[in-house]
C-alpha cells in the first residue's frame, strides 16, 4: 500500500476534502498527520484547540483514508520553552540549542517528561479509539540534527544517577572506568563531570556510558509515550520513524516498545551524507548509490522484527543536503518498488504538497506548491499504485540467504576511539553489504544474540564487545561465518580482553591479535592466497592459533583464516580483496549467486525477483524468467518484476 504525509494545519480548511479526495484517487491509503501540530494544539498551556483536528481527521476518514497521528513532541512550542528552558538541549561545547527549528529538547529533563506525557495522553484519549485511526506515530526522528546527546545541567544530573544506579559505589566505576590512569578518580558520584572540555581525549570508558546511558534514554522515553498510548488507544499499532545513517542510539532497544519500525528514505541526500569519494557521490548524485535504501531497509526489517514502513519517501528534490539535485525520471518509481521488495508493508511519500513556506520550501512533494497539479515524483507515485493494483499479490518475505549482524555499540566505540582518522563503522558494514548484494544475495540485518540458526551464512562486519548472548548465537549458527577487524578487541568497560583480542571470541576463531595498525590514506597492505588484493585503513596483526591460514599479508602474517566454520579477515578490505572474500564466503557456504555490475541490483520475495538499473544504460536479465512487470532489458532507471522457472 501507499501513504503520504500531510499537514492539514498547513493549508486552508477548504482544501481538505478536495486532498483527501485527490489522494483516494491516487491510489493512497494511509496519511501521517500531526507530528508537528502542538502549537496549533496547545496555543497556551491548558488551553487546548483541538476542533480543527477534530475536523480533519473526520474528513480524512470519510474520504476512506486511514490515519497515522503523530505525537507532537518533537517540536516543543514556545511558550513551554520560555516557562520551562530546563527542557532545552546543550551542545558538547556546552552551549544551549534553543527554539526556533525543531527537536529542541534534552531526553534528560524530567520536566520534559512530564509535559510529553501530558500531551501524549492528552491526544490519546480524544483520538486513541477516533474509527479512523490506524496507528501512532512516537515523536520525530530521533536523533536527527545530532539530538541524541546533550551536555547540559540536566543531563550530568541523569547521567549522575544512572551511573549510581549501574555501579552502585564509586570504587566499582573508578575500577570500570580505569580511573587510576592519569588520577581520574572520583570519591563521589557528584564528582563526575560530563565527558567534554577537557584538555586532550576524556576517559574512553566514561564517553561510552555517556553513551549507553542516553541511548537507555531514548528508549525509555520512548516506552513512556507507547505505555499511554497503549492504554488509551486499545488495538492501534505503533511505530517510530528512524533516520538514515543514524547511530547514536540503539534502534533495536527503542524497537522493543513498538509494533513495528518505520524510516524515512532520502537516497538522494544520503549520498551526500555518507563519506563516498567524490566520483562514487557524482556517480549516484541524481539516482543514489543502489544500496542506500536497501540497507535501511534490511536494518529497520530487522528492527522491526519483521515489520517495517517508509514513512517518508523521497519524492524529488529535498532541502537539506549539501546539494539538492533533481532525481532522474523513474528513480521515485524504482525507489518504491525496492522498498516494496524488501518487504516493506506501506511506502508513504513526504509530502503531499510542496510547502511555499519556512525552511522546507525547497523539498518536494506529490503536488506543486499552491496547486492541484501532480509533481513529476507525484505521477511517478500514481504510476505506482496503478501497476500495484494490476499485480496480484506480492509474495510473503522470506528470510535471506545471508544474516549480517549490526552492532550499535561498535559504532559508537569507534567513534570515541577510532585509533585511525577513516575507520567509520558504518562504512565498514556498509561496503561488505554491498559487496554481498552485488551477488545477487538476500541480507537480513539482526541484532547482537538474535538467533542465527538457519543461515547459510553469518557475516560480522566488527563487533568490538562480545556479549555472552553474541558469543552464544556466533557459537551456535549453523552456517558459515564471516568476522571482520577488531572483532572482540573490548570487554563492556571499553579495557582490552584477557588474553588480547579477539577475547570471548577466540575459541571460535583460533586467532590472537598482538597488535594493531590503522593505515594513513595511501598505504595498503597486499594479501595474497584463497582471496588476493589489498587492506587498507586498518590491519590486525594476528597469530593462528588452531586456525588455518586461506591467504597471508605479504610479510606472512595470517589474513584470512578459518577454524570450523568461523572464518575471520585481519583488516578492513579493499574493494577487490571484499569482493572476493564475499565471493568465497557464498560459495563455501553453497549458496546460489548472480555476478550483478556495479549499477543493478536484485531483492528476492518468494518467486519473484526484482531487478533495479541504477545505472545510464540497458541491462538484460539472464534466460529463465516469467516476466511480471516490465521487459527482459532494463531500461536505465527502471526495473523488471519476474518469476524464476529455473
Amino acid at each position: 500500500m501507499l501513504g503520504v504525509c500531510y499537514y492539514p494545519e498547513h493549508w486552508d480548511e477548504n482544501r481538505w476534502e478536495t486532498d483527501a479526495r485527490r489522494m483516494v484517487e491516487l491510489g493512497i491509503s494511509y496519511v501521517r498527520i500531526g507530528e508537528f501540530a502542538w502549537s496549533r494544539l496547545e496555543p497556551a498551556r491548558g488551553q487546548f484547540t483541538f476542533d480543527w483536528l477534530d475536523r480533519a481527521m473526520d474528513v480524512l476518514h470519510g474520504a476512506g483514508l486511514r490515519i497515522v497521528l503523530g505525537t507532537p513532541t518533537a517540536t516543543p512550542p514556545k511558550w513551554l520553552v520560555d516557562e520551562c528552558p530546563d527542557i532545552l538541549p546543550y551542545d558538547e561545547q556546552g552551549r544551549v540549542r534553543g527554539f526556533g527549528s525543531r527537536r529542541h529538547y534534552t531526553f534528560s529533563s524530567e520536566t520534559w517528561w512530564r509535559e510529553s506525557a501530558r500531551i501524549v495522553e492528552m491526544l490519546a484519549r480524544r483520538y486513541g479509539t477516533h474509527p479512523g485511526l490506524a496507528g501512532w506515530q512516537t515523536d520525530n526522528e530521533y536523533g536527527c540534527h545530532d539530538s541524541s546527546l546533550s551536555w547540559g545541567p540536566e543531563d550530568l544530573r541523569a547521567f549522575r544517577d544512572w551511573l549510581r544506579r549501574r555501579y552502585q559505589s564509586t570504587d566499582q566505576l573508578n575500577e570500570a572506568w580505569g580511573a587510576v590512569f592519569w588520577s581520574m578518580e572520583v570519591t563521589g558520584f557528584d564528582q563526575v563531570a560530563l565527558p567534554t572540555g577537557t584538555v586532550t581525549e576524556p576517559n574512553p570508558a566514561q564517553r561510552l556510558d555517556f553513551w549507553r546511558f542516553h541511548s537507555d534514554q531514548i528508549a525509555a522515553y520512548d516506552r513512556m509515550q507507547c505505555d499511554i498510548l497503549r492504554a488509551h488507544s486499545p488495538g492501534r499499532w505503533i511505530t517510530h520513524n528512524f533516520m538514515g545513517f543514524v547511530s547514536d542510539f540503539d534502534h533495536f532497544k527503542v524497537a522493543e516498545n513498538l509494533d513495528l519500525a518505520s524510516w524515512d528514505s532520502y537516497p538522494i541526500g544520503f549520498v551526500e551524507k555518507f563519506p563516498f569519494s567524490e566520483a562514487e557521490r557524482n556517480r549516484w548524485a541524481e539516482t543514489s548509490h543502489p544500496d542506500i535504501a536497501p540497507w535501511h531497509h534490511d536494518l529497520y526489517r530487522g528492527v522491526g522484527r519483521g515489520r517495517f514502513w517508509v514513512m517518508e519517501q523521497q519524492p524529488g528534490p529535498v532541502n537539506w543536503a549539501a546539494w539538492n539535485p533533481v532525481p532522474k525520471p523513474g528513480m521515485v518509481r524504482l525507489w518504491s518498488w525496492e522498498a516494496l521488495a524488501h518487504g516493506a508493508e506501506v511506502v508513504s511519500y513526504f509530502r503531499w504538497r510542496q510547502a511555499p513556506f519556512a525552511q522546507e520550501q525547497f523539498h518536494a512533494g506529490l503536488n506543486l506548491p499552491h496547486s492541484d497539479e501532480l509533481s513529476p515524483g507525484g505521477a511517478e507515485a500514481a504510476q505506482v499504485a496503478r501497476e500495484r493494483a494490476a499485480l496480484p499479490t506480492l509474495p510473503a518475505t522470506t528470510r535471506g540467504q545471508v544474516a549480517f549482524v549490526f552492532d550499535y555499540p561498535s559504532y559508537w566505540a569507534t567513534m570515541i576511539q577510532p585509533q585511525g582518522r577513516d575507520f567509520r563503522y558504518e562504512e565498514l558494514v556498509f561496503r561488505w553489504y554491498e559487496a554481498f548484494r552485488r551477488l545477487g544475495l538476500n541480507v537480513d540485518v539482526v541484532a547482537p544474540g538474535a538467533p542465527l540458526l538457519g543461515y547459510a551464512l553469518v557475516v560480522v562486519p566488527t563487533m568490538l564487545q562480545v556479549s555472552e548472548p553474541a558469543q552464544k548465537a556466533l557459537a551456535e549458527a549453523e552456517g558459515l561465518v564471516l568476522i571482520g577487524p577488531r572483532a572482540g578487541s573490548r570487554d563492556r568497560h571499553f579495557a582490552i580482553p584477557q588474553g588480547l583480542p579477539p577475547g570471548p571470541l577466540a575459541a571460535l576463531t583460533g586467532t590472537r591479535v598482538t597488535q594493531v595498525a590503522s593505515l594513513r590514506p595511501g598505504l595498503s597492505q597486499g594479501v595474497t592466497g584463497a582471496v588476493s588484493g589489498a587492506v587498507a585503513r586498518w590491519r590486525d596483526h594476528a597469530e593462528a592459533v588452531g586456525a588455518e591460514v586461506l591467504a597471508r599479508f605479504d610479510d606472512g602474517g595470517p589474513a584470512l583464516t578459518r577454524k570450523g566454520r568461523v572464518h575471520s579477515l585481519m583488516g578492513w578490505p579493499e574493494e577487490g580483496l571484499l569482493g572476493q572474500v564475499a565471493a568465497h564466503m557464498a560459495g563455501a557456504a553453497g549458496l546460489r549467486t548472480l555476478a550483478l555490475p556495479p549499477q543493478i541490483r536484485l531483492r528476492r520475495r518468494g518467486d519473484w525477483w526484482f531487478f533495479f538499473n541504477y545505472g545510464p544504460g540497458e541491462w538484460s536479465l539472464p534466460e529463465g524468467f516469467d516476466l511480471l512487470l516490465g521487459s527482459a532489458t532494463v531500461p536505465p532507471q527502471g526495473l523488471t518484476i519476474a518469476r524464476s522457472w529455473t
